[in-house]
C-alpha cells in the first residue's frame, strides 16, 4: 500500500470528529448512503463565492471558499490546525455536491 493510500488512526479520528461537528451544526446531512451539504452550508458557500468573486479570486481552489465559509460560521474560534482539518473533511463532500467528484465519505458506524 502506498503512503498516500494509508490513513493514520489519528487522521481518521480528526475526520470523523469534523464530520460529527458539521452534522451537529447542521452543515451536512445524511443522505441514503453519503453525506450531503445542507441549505445552511450552501448559503455560506454562496456568500463566500460572492466575496471571493468581488475580490477577483479566480476560483481555482475549492478549499478557499470552503475555508471562508467555515471561518464565517465558526467566527474566530478556530485555530489554524482545526480549520485545516475542517476544510479537508468538507472538501470531498462539497466537491461531490458540485458534481466535481464522486468521492464522498461514506457513513462509518
Amino acid at each position: 500500500m502506498s503512503a498516500e493510500a494509508r490513513v493514520s488512526p489519528q487522521h481518521e479520528n480528526h475526520a470523523q470528529a469534523a464530520l460529527a461537528r458539521f452534522e451537529a451544526d447542521g452543515l451536512i446531512v445524511r443522505g441514503a448512503q453519503r453525506w450531503k451539504t445542507s441549505r445552511r452550508w450552501q448559503q455560506a458557500m454562496a456568500r463566500a463565492a460572492v466575496k471571493l468573486y468581488d475580490q477577483g479570486d479566480q476560483g481555482d481552489d475549492l478549499r478557499v471558499p470552503i475555508a471562508l465559509a467555515i471561518v464565517e460560521i465558526y467566527s474566530s474560534t478556530l485555530d489554524d490546525e482545526t480549520l485545516a482539518e475542517l476544510v479537508e473533511a468538507m472538501l470531498p463532500i462539497e466537491a461531490a455536491s458540485l458534481g466535481f467528484s464522486q468521492l464522498i465519505p461514506a457513513f462509518t458506524q
